[in-house]
């Protein structure tokens, strides 16, 4: 077999990002077990995705719909049946019933209309998304996306009412200039106000690179987490 050298620096990469998380999941008390590791590969070809996939990644996040569906489409059957589709970038109603053809899990509802389009989507392609809501912890960053904190629930209450969504928690993204800490603390107490009407809703989908360690100390069980393990962005064609 032919050396390859992207595969051995995702390797490394990948176990350095391991490492990190063990090491944060210890400092917080918490078993390394609650915490799932999305790996991020927008941007990057599929071929990486089969080399994650060789070692061992069983999550990738995607963010834009029309290089999501080409990439995923691009996979072998036994290797896409044996990973998890993260769609995390921000959606629009419009795009969110083509997404609900190819996403597991979508993190970024923050709309009503979002989840109308997007469960009319799951329907049709006979198919059962597992949904969070994106909290906006900023409230000043429109470009991002999310919903406000008191906007949570009723949101909630719309996935769990739909026919075909399942609510599992809520997502966020730490604002561009603040404490990670403080916003991710501030997700933890909207998560538990959605877990107290939908006991199934315990996701925590927080951190990313940069971040990782505030957001397992204030209870994430899924991380984001893209450059780190995958490189800068490669340039675009």
């Amino acid at each position: 077999m032919a050396p390859d050298p992207r595969a051995d620096e995702l390797a490394i990469n990948l176990a350095a990002v391991q490492e990190r998380i063990a090491a944060a999941c210890a400092s917080a008390g918490r078993d390394r077990g609650e915490v799932s590791l999305i790996v991020v590969t927008k941007f990057f070809p599929a071929q990486d995705v089969l080399r994650l996939h060789a070692l061992g990644v069983r999550d990738i996040g995607e963010s834009r719909d029309q290089e999501a569906a080409a990439k995923v489409a691009d996979l072998a059957p036994d290797v896409r049946a044996d990973l998890r589709v993260h769609f995390i970038g921000q959606l629009q109603s419009n795009k969110a019933p083509h997404v609900s053809a190819y996403a597991d899990v979508v993190h970024s509802v923050d709309r009503a209309k979002i989840v109308a389009a997007l469960d009319r989507g799951a329907v049709a392609h006979e198919r059962a998304p597992q949904v969070l809501v994106q909290v906006d912890l900023s409230g000043d960053d429109a470009g991002r996306g999310g919903a406000s904190p008191d906007q949570v629930a009723g949101l909630a209450d719309r996935i769990a009412a739909s026919h075909a969504l399942r609510l599992r928690g809520v997502m966020a993204v730490a604002p561009l200039d603040g404490d990670a800490g403080a916003a991710f603390a501030r997700l933890r107490e909207v998560a538990a106000d959605v877990r107290a009407h939908h006991p199934d809703a315990t996701w925590i989908s927080a951190g990313m690179s940069g971040d990782l360690e505030s957001a397992v100390a204030a209870g994430a069980t899924h991380l984001r987490v893209g450059s780190a393990i995958l490189g800068s962005r490669p340039p675009r064609r």
